[in-house]
């Protein structure tokens, strides 16, 4: 497969248009004083599934010409943005989703119409879901490493400067790359000063090791609780992430707590801890932001809040 380019994600941007939700920038005095920085906050959180992830499943599924159902194994956010573009669509979704599954991602995926498969004991779900695709003759959508995937998630990025374009240092989360090679696309295809920033768990750091030896280091036993980031790169998130970014910051897991709170009671926010990995530099005042202007993707805001409010039903 082609690597995507700039062209690439100006076309889904009109591919997208009047689909995906314009989601807000948001602010926060207390956030500039705290990280002498000034940041905005591209909350992809309010967009549709409550993720950026809806963004590439939407352009993936159209770009794919034939009404053949759509495979894709995810275990939440792609779930979900694949069931709702081929709702949209008009075509069939089959997620597969390995265990443990998250009751309320299956249930919201089946709301958008999905219909999930979860591999019986210990299959594995790559070769599960490679059987569907053969045996439904259907169309496979990768979670990141798909350009037009990779070319959806760079609009997030090309929206906020659209609005903001006088930014110095772009950040983001990163598991699998799609999200961080989009933006990078996106941002150097408009102003190649700007500096990207990979935000990586120190749980889960793959992407680092991979960027610095230019192959891909598996993601194993990932330790951390942005699960969405427990993913390894892919054959073309790796090179364009290589020739693109800035460098990397590593987060702590308590740093990653902290965020999310510091997001929720300041900014009343709900971000999930993918979400705040690229929040935590900020906060404890990395010195190459410090005085510049900052752009931060939201990635995404889908908490599982279920144990807070039974906890408190039960007290």
């Amino acid at each position: 497969m082609a690597l995507p380019d700039f062209h690439d994600v100006e076309r889904a941007a009109a591919c997208l248009k009047g689909i995906v939700r314009e989601t807000p920038i948001q602010t926060s005095r207390r956030l500039d004083d705290h990280s002498h920085a000034t940041v905005f906050l591209k909350c992809e959180n309010f967009q549709r599934v409550g993720t950026f992830k809806f963004r590439g499943a939407y352009n993936a599924v159209t770009q794919r010409s034939s009404s053949k159902p759509v495979v894709a194994l995810s275990s939440g956010n792609h779930a979900q943005g694949i069931a709702l573009a081929c709702r949209l669509s008009g075509k069939e979704a089959h997620l597969v989703m390995p265990e443990p599954v998250n009751p309320i991602k299956r249930a919201a995926v089946q709301e958008y119409g999905g219909i999930v498969h979860v591999p019986s004991g210990s299959r594995d779900a790559e070769s599960f879901s490679q059987d569907l695709v053969r045996e439904l003759q259907g169309e496979w959508v990768e979670a990141f490493n798909d350009p037009d995937v990779i070319a959806g998630q760079g609009t997030a990025a090309l929206e906020l400067l659209g609005y903001v374009p006088a930014l110095d240092v772009l950040l983001g989360p990163i598991g699998g790359g799609g999200l961080l090679s989009g933006t990078c696309l996106a941002a150097h295809g408009l102003n190649p000063k700007i500096r990207v920033y990979a935000c990586e768990p120190a749980g889960a750091l793959d992407a680092l090791y991979s960027v610095l030896e230019n192959r891909i280091v598996p993601q194993e036993y990932p330790q951390t609780i942005a699960e969405g980031l427990r993913t390894s790169l892919g054959t073309l998130t790796l090179p364009i992430l290589r020739d693109h970014l800035a460098g990397f910051f590593v987060v702590e897991e308590e740093e990653i707590v902290a965020a999310m709170r510091f997001v929720y009671e300041r900014m009343k926010l709900v971000i999930e801890p993918a979400s705040a990995v690229a929040v935590a530099p900020l906060l404890r005042q990395e010195p190459a932001l410090q005085g510049k202007r900052v752009g931060v993707i939201i990635s995404g805001g889908n908490v599982d809040l279920s144990r807070y409010f039974d906890g408190l039903l039960g007290s």
